[in-house]
C-alpha cells in the first residue's frame, strides 16, 4: 500500500464491492406526522418469483442515503444493495424523523425525552405493506436488520410486528431496561451482533456518560439474546464458534447458536471482542481514525452476508405457531 493509499484508508475508510447493486429510488409516503421517506431497491432482473424483504434502520444521526452507500462515511450495511441484486431481493430503508437536526427513531426507551413521538412502528409496518402490494415481495419472508439505534428499533419492530415477521438483526444495540412498549410475547428468529468495548452501547448493559442525553440504560447483550431465547424455548448453551481472524485485525469474532436448524427458529450472538461501535464488514471500511474513537472495525465478518445467511431459510410462522413464546418471557426470566 503506498502512502497515499494508506493516507485514504485512515481519512477515508475503504469503498469496495464484489458485484454489481440493485438500483435505488426515493419514495415518499404521507403519514400523520407528515411526509416520510425510504429509498427501496429492486434488483434490475425480473423473476416469476415473490422476492424476500430487507428493511434496513439506520443509526441516530445518520440517514437512509448513509446507510445505503450514498454518503460518508461507507455503511457496511450498504452490503446489501449487491445482496439484493445478486440473490433477488428487495431492499428498503426508511428515514427516521428529523429531530434537532438529527434523524432519529422513536426507538421506546422510555427515558430517552429526545426520542421523536411518531409512530415508527406504524410507518415501517405501511412501508411493509406497500412493499408487498406494488413489488411482488412474499409476505412469509419479512426480515429487520438495524445498526446501533437503528437497532433498539428493530428490537420494537420485533417486539410489535413479529407476527409479521420471519427473523430480525441488530447491530451494536441492546434493548432497554425500562421500555415503552410491552416486552416480546411471540418467538421470534434473532440475530445479534455486538462489540465487547463498544463506547455506546455497554456490552455488560447500563448506561455510557458519552451518549449524554441521547440514550438511557439498555439491558446486557447477553441478557437481550437471553429474552428472544427463552421465548423460542431454545436450550440454555449454545453452539460456539471462533471465527477464524483476519491478517492484521486484532479484533477477534465469536458466534454463539442456539437452534440447529437454519429454517426454524434461532438465536444467534455475534460477539466482536476487542471491537468498537463499528460493523463488521471486509468490504466497507471506517476510516482508520476512527479506530481510536468509536472503536475498531472487525474484519472477519461481513455483517450483511452474515444476516442474509441467517435470514433465507427462515419463513414466517404459521398462526398456529405465532404464539409459540407467548407468555415466555415472564415464565422464564
Amino acid at each position: 500500500m503506498g502512502l497515499s493509499d494508506a493516507l485514504r484508508s485512515f481519512f477515508v475508510g475503504e469503498n469496495l464491492a464484489d458485484g454489481p447493486c440493485a438500483p435505488l429510488a426515493k419514495v415518499e409516503m404521507m403519514r400523520p406526522e407528515g411526509p416520510r421517506h425510504y429509498l427501496k431497491a429492486v434488483p434490475s432482473c425480473p423473476t416469476a418469483e415473490k422476492r424476500p424483504l430487507v428493511v434496513v434502520l439506520h443509526g441516530s444521526g445518520a440517514s437512509a442515503e448513509q446507510v445505503m452507500g450514498l454518503a460518508f462515511p461507507f455503511s457496511p450495511l450498504s452490503v446489501w444493495l449487491e445482496i439484493a441484486e445478486r440473490e433477488q431481493v428487495v431492499v428498503v430503508a426508511p428515514d427516521g424523523v428529523k429531530r434537532r437536526g438529527q434523524r432519529a427513531w422513536n426507538d421506546g426507551f422510555a427515558d430517552v425525552a429526545s426520542n421523536p413521538q411518531c409512530d415508527d412502528v406504524g410507518f415501517i409496518g405501511a412501508v411493509i405493506d406497500r412493499a408487498i402490494a406494488e413489488d411482488d415481495v412474499d409476505p412469509e419472508r419479512i426480515y429487520v436488520i438495524g445498526v446501533s439505534k437503528g437497532g433498539m428499533m428493530a428490537y420494537r419492530v420485533a417486539a410489535e410486528l413479529a407476527p409479521q415477521l420471519a427473523a430480525f438483526a441488530t447491530v451494536l444495540a441492546a434493548m432497554p431496561q425500562r421500555a415503552s412498549y410491552a416486552m416480546p410475547q411471540t418467538a421470534l428468529s434473532a440475530l445479534i451482533a455486538a462489540s465487547e468495548k463498544d463506547p455506546f452501547i455497554p456490552y455488560s448493559g447500563g448506561k455510557s456518560f458519552v451518549t449524554l442525553w441521547f440514550t438511557a440504560p439498555s439491558m446486557s447483550v447477553e441478557a437481550t439474546a437471553a429474552v428472544w431465547r427463552k421465548l423460542a424455548h431454545l436450550p440454555s448453551e449454545p453452539a460456539i464458534e471462533q471465527l477464524a481472524a483476519t491478517k492484521g485485525d486484532s479484533t477477534r469474532a465469536s458466534r454463539y447458536t442456539w437452534g440447529a436448524r437454519p429454517n426454524a427458529l434461532q438465536v444467534v450472538l455475534l460477539k466482536i471482542s476487542g471491537g468498537g461501535h463499528a460493523e463488521p464488514s471486509r468490504k466497507k471500511r471506517y476510516p482508520g481514525l476512527f479506530s481510536r474513537f468509536p472503536g475498531r472495525q472487525n474484519a472477519s465478518i461481513e455483517i450483511a452476508e452474515e444476516a442474509w445467511t441467517f435470514f433465507k431459510d427462515k419463513r414466517r410462522a404459521p398462526p398456529s405457531e405465532a404464539g409459540l413464546g407467548r407468555n415466555a418471557f415472564a415464565e422464564t426470566l
